[in-house]
C-alpha cells in the first residue's frame, strides 16, 4: 500500500505541472492560437490534454522507480536532478510558446527539453531500464511537438 502511495505522488507532482501551465495554455487557445496558420499534420485542439496527461502519469511512474532505488544513492540523485530540470523545461514551454505567444522562444525551449529528456533518459538507464522506456512516448511526443512548434514559427513568420 505504501508503494502506490508513493507512485501516486509522483504522478500526482508530474500532473500538476500540466495543471500549473494550463492557464497559460486555455487563455490563448480561443483567441491567439486558434488565429494561427497549422501546418496540415496539427491534431485537433482536444488530443492534446488526454496525451499528456498519459505521458505526465508515465513520468512520474518513471520518476518513482528511480527514487525508489534510494535517495542516498548518488546515481539516484542526479538522474532525478535531471528529471526535475526536464519538467522545468517542460512547464516553461507553456508559458513561453502560449503565455507570451512566442513560437520562437517555444521552440528554443522545446528543443533544450528534449535534450534534458534524453539527458533523463540516459540517467535513468543507469538505474532503471524500464524507468527510461517508460519515458520512450514523452520523448516521441516533443519530437513532434518540436516539429508542429517549428511548422507553426515558420507558417506564421512575418515577411
Amino acid at each position: 500500500m505504501r508503494k502506490i502511495g508513493a507512485v501516486l505522488v509522483f504522478v500526482l507532482l508530474c500532473e500538476a505541472v500540466g495543471i500549473i501551465s494550463t492557464p497559460f495554455t486555455i487563455a490563448a487557445i480561443p483567441t491567439w492560437y486558434a488565429t494561427l496558420n497549422k501546418p496540415f499534420f496539427s491534431p485537433p485542439n482536444w488530443i492534446f490534454g488526454p496525451v499528456w496527461t498519459l505521458l505526465y502519469a508515465m513520468m512520474g511512474v518513471s520518476a518513482y522507480l528511480i527514487w525508489e532505488k534510494g535517495w542516498k544513492n548518488r546515481k539516484v540523485r542526479v538522474a532525478l536532478y535531471f528529471f526535475i530540470a526536464q519538467l522545468f523545461f517542460n512547464f516553461l514551454w507553456s508559458l513561453l510558446f502560449f503565455g507570451l505567444r512566442s513560437p520562437l522562444l517555444g521552440l528554443i525551449d522545446i528543443i533544450v527539453l528534449w535534450f534534458a529528456i534524453l539527458f533523463t533518459m540516459l540517467q535513468f538507464s543507469k538505474s532503471s531500464k524500464p524507468a527510461s522506456y517508460l519515458l520512450i512516448p514523452y520523448l516521441l511526443w516533443v519530437m513532434f511537438a518540436t516539429l508542429l512548434n517549428f511548422s507553426i514559427l515558420i507558417l506564421n513568420a512575418k515577411v
